[in-house]
This record gives C-alpha cells, structure tokens and sequence, in this order.
C-alpha cells in the first residue's frame, strides 16, 4: 500500500490534524475535488460498518473481500481509498496488483489508501501469533 502523490507529501503520515479543523461541508467539497481530479480511475470502498458521513462517499459498499472483488475487477481503477481496517486494504492491493491485473494495466500498480493508519481490526488483534502459527500447520 502507498499514500497517493495526490495529497500532501510526508514521510508516511498525512497532516491530519489540518482536516479535524475543517467543518463537514469543507470536507465534503475537498473530497469533491478529489474525486473530480481522479475521475473514473478513483474508487472510494466504505466498508459497511463505517459512519453514515463516511459511507456517503464511497462508490462501493459491503463487506471486505467482496469490496476488494469488485474494486480489483475494475477496469478503470488505478487508485483505492478503502474505508476499514489494514487487513481489508492489504486484500484490496494484493487482488488489485495480482500478475494478470498488472499486466492488463501495462505494469501500472493500483494505488491503495487507508485513511486511518492507526484502524485496526480487534477480532484480528486477539490471535497471539503462536495461535496462528499453530493454525496453519
């Protein structure tokens, strides 16, 4: 997963805190311009647990795996902003970039966003990795 050229630049963290400041409809017409810059090549993925004002933005809404199907099945796409936790986003960059989707975009890779680095999954923080090593064998 990479940050997006398209926003501001920094060492791996966006300047977030510019964001909490702006009101609702700031947000909303950032977003817009967003969208309008990137045009079709733009897919927003709300997961479907997400906030009613996230979940209004998104192009594609659902569960993880189905969201990551659909955006990597798109032939339009080359960047993802995936509103959900690591692991949802890492399953969209790895279905979206597979060999053959790769080479069907002449070896350009699909960019995939999360917005919030800190979102984590609970469910998936409560295996120990010995459990999971353990699993797998």
């Amino acid at each position: 997963m990479s940050i997006a050229p398209i926003l501001p630049s920094s060492p791996g963290k966006l300047p977030l805190s510019d964001y909490k400041t702006l009101s609702n409809e700031e947000l909303c017409d950032r977003i817009s311009a967003g969208r309008k810059k990137l045009g079709d090549e733009l897919l927003i993925l709300g997961h479907h647990y997400q906030q009613d004002e996230v979940i209004e933005h998104a192009d594609l809404r659902g569960d993880s795996y189905q969201l990551s199907q659909m955006a990597a099945e798109s032939p339009s796409c080359r960047t993802i902003i995936f509103c959900g936790v690591h692991f949802m986003a890492e399953t969209a960059d790895i279905l979206a970039n597979r060999p053959e989707k790769f080479t069907e975009r002449d070896g350009t890779r699909v960019r995939v966003i999360l917005p919030d680095m800190a979102a984590g999954c609970s469910m998936a923080d409560m295996a120990a990795i010995g459990q999971v090593e353990d699993a797998w064998e």
